[in-house]
């Protein structure tokens, strides 16, 4: 199964990821505790199995970025993963000190992703970056934020700043990168991470109770969340989306969009379409 996930390119390198990735907000920010650790073992564990690599931490997620080293070497599977976190912090000292941080909890001299946290001071350490790039230390830089009301600022960056990544929020629910943000970052040929593709699981609360399309299964989706990623991560210009989650047996699941085909055009809009008007 690993072998047949769906991979796409990053623009600038040709590098190929899988679609589907694995966010640590608020699910990997836990204690020491075997058994607060133990699921998220699990969820790693499954992850590499599955074919996954992306994955995605931020120091302004808690203990997150510890945990995600923690496990990786634990279960040995550092060389399979694409790791990429953030640095969210004002001033250069500042943030190569938050920066070398990451390195530390991550357990590795080297950062595959390296993304300006929500643009904060994304001038200043993208000049850090670059240098890093340059040494070898980081392999890509980007920028991210999660909200459409940054979408503006956002589209300045990516038409100013030469870019590996954006990081960037849409999913069903919230549409709003497809007028300008998407199209953009095909232009200006930057790979792009979606964040909230499952919108932070309010989608799942619109469609409590409520069945699959009839014709779902044609399309590879036997769930909800294979439905909402499948949209997701058939938008041309998606690289991968980084669904969050604690459970095995819901990263399982979300995997599963990975698999087989990607929907045309004219399926997206009928998945939208039958999504609106529910």
């Amino acid at each position: 199964m690993a072998d047949s996930i769906i991979k796409k390119p990053i623009p600038k390198t040709g590098e190929m990821l899988p679609v589907i990735g694995l966010g640590t907000w608020q699910t990997f920010d836990v204690g020491a505790a075997k058994a607060a650790r133990e699921p998220l073992r699990q969820v790693l564990r499954e992850f590499v199995r599955l074919g996954g690599s992306v994955i995605d931490s931020s120091p302004m997620y808690g203990k997150s970025e510890g945990v995600t080293g923690d496990l990786a070497a634990e279960l040995g599977v550092h060389k399979q993963l694409f790791l990429a976190t953030k640095v969210w912090t004002g001033g250069r000292d500042a943030g190569v000190r938050q920066m070398e941080e990451s390195f530390t909890r991550l357990r590795t001299q080297r950062v595959d992703l390296m993304q300006v946290h929500n643009l904060v001071d994304y001038r200043v350490h993208l000049s850090t970056l670059r240098r890093w790039k340059e040494a070898g230390k980081v392999r890509y830089l980007g920028v991210t934020h999660y909200t459409a009301s940054a979408h503006d600022e956002l589209a300045r960056v990516l038409a100013g700043e030469d870019l590996d990544f954006a990081q960037i929020n849409y999913s069903l629910g919230e549409r709003d990168a497809e007028k300008r943000l998407l199209p953009l970052a095909a232009e200006r040929r930057i790979a792009v991470l979606i964040n909230r593709p499952l919108g932070a699981g309010g989608l799942f609360t619109k469609v409590r109770g409520k069945p699959l399309p009839a014709w779902a299964n044609e399309i590879g989706c036997a769930s909800w969340a294979q439905f909402f990623l499948k949209f997701v991560i058939s938008h041309p210009a998606v690289t991968c989306a980084i669904p969050a989650t604690s459970k095995a047996a819901h990263l399982i699941d979300n995997m599963q969009a990975g698999l087989g085909s990607l929907p045309a055009p004219a399926v997206r809009q009928q998945m939208a379409d039958y999504f609106a008007a529910l």
